[in-house]
């Protein structure tokens, strides 16, 4: 790897592995490594692209391991903070290169299952204008530590609204409590049942949707807007919760 970065006069690494266990987080950690032995990248942007797990968690302790490795470098780092993605919430017709993994609301099959009361702030990005953040902010004299970019910052129940005018129609609906949520179960939703659980089984899946509910809960996915790279790139025009959800109409 560091030849390869060395030989291509590498200047930014911009990580986007899967680092989610202590595998994941090796390779992440040689990444970083070898971008030290190339020598010529300057900059590292380790992989998050979402919110900041707690620590003590398998998925929190394997990235902080990366960060462990960076502080012992020269290289100037940071994280991307962007909320959960708005690509898992377009019908197919939105571009999109991620397998979306569809949360709390299912737009297809008009059901949700939404954590705590619904009115718990989220941050939403298209991962399009993510990227558009990334590139823009390639230009910064210095980075911060962690960044922070967002399409539209709402609620769940006013994203519940927006998806029922879009479809036309009333979602069947549930909330899940915080106490469900800590027994790392959630309501499952049909689009859960359509991906076939091939990626994840159904208790890991249940599990992780139950972490990112006690996140929304904890305010994890509250972004604060007075950090986030909008303010500083106002000519990046992201894609809003309702921009994505009229798609819908007519399907």
């Amino acid at each position: 790897m560091a030849r390869v970065l060395s030989a291509n006069n590498v200047h930014t690494v911009i990580s986007a592995l899967r680092v989610f266990e202590s595998a994941s987080s090796e390779s992440e950690v040689n990444l970083v490594k070898a971008s030290v032995l190339a020598g010529t990248p300057k900059r590292f942007v380790a992989s998050v692209w979402g919110v900041q797990y707690a620590e003590g968690s398998m998925v929190g302790d394997a990235r902080a391991r990366t960060l462990t490795e960076l502080r012992t470098t020269n290289l100037e780092w940071t994280r991307f903070n962007n909320g959960y993605f708005l690509d898992c919430f377009g019908p197919s017709t939105l571009k999109s290169y991620m397998q979306p993994v569809v949360y709390a609301i299912d737009v297809a099959h008009k059901a949700a299952g939404i954590p705590g009361t619904g009115n718990e702030p989220m941050a939403f990005t298209y991962t399009f204008d993510v990227a558009r953040f990334l590139l823009a902010a390639l230009d910064l004299p210095k980075w911060e530590e962690e960044m922070y970019c967002y399409g539209e910052k709402t609620t769940w129940n006013a994203f519940l609204k927006a998806a029922e005018d879009a479809r036309g129609s009333k979602f069947n609906v549930s909330y899940d409590p915080l106490g469900k949520l800590q027994r790392g179960k959630v309501t499952e939703l049909p689009a859960h049942q359509d991906m076939g659980y091939e990626v994840f089984s159904r208790e890991a899946l249940q599990q992780l949707m139950a972490i990112w509910g006690q996140f929304v809960l904890d305010g994890r996915y509250d972004l604060p807007l007075d950090k986030a790279l909008n303010k500083t790139f106002a000519e990046v025009h992201p894609m809003t919760v309702k921009d994505v959800l009229a798609m819908w109409q007519g399907l």
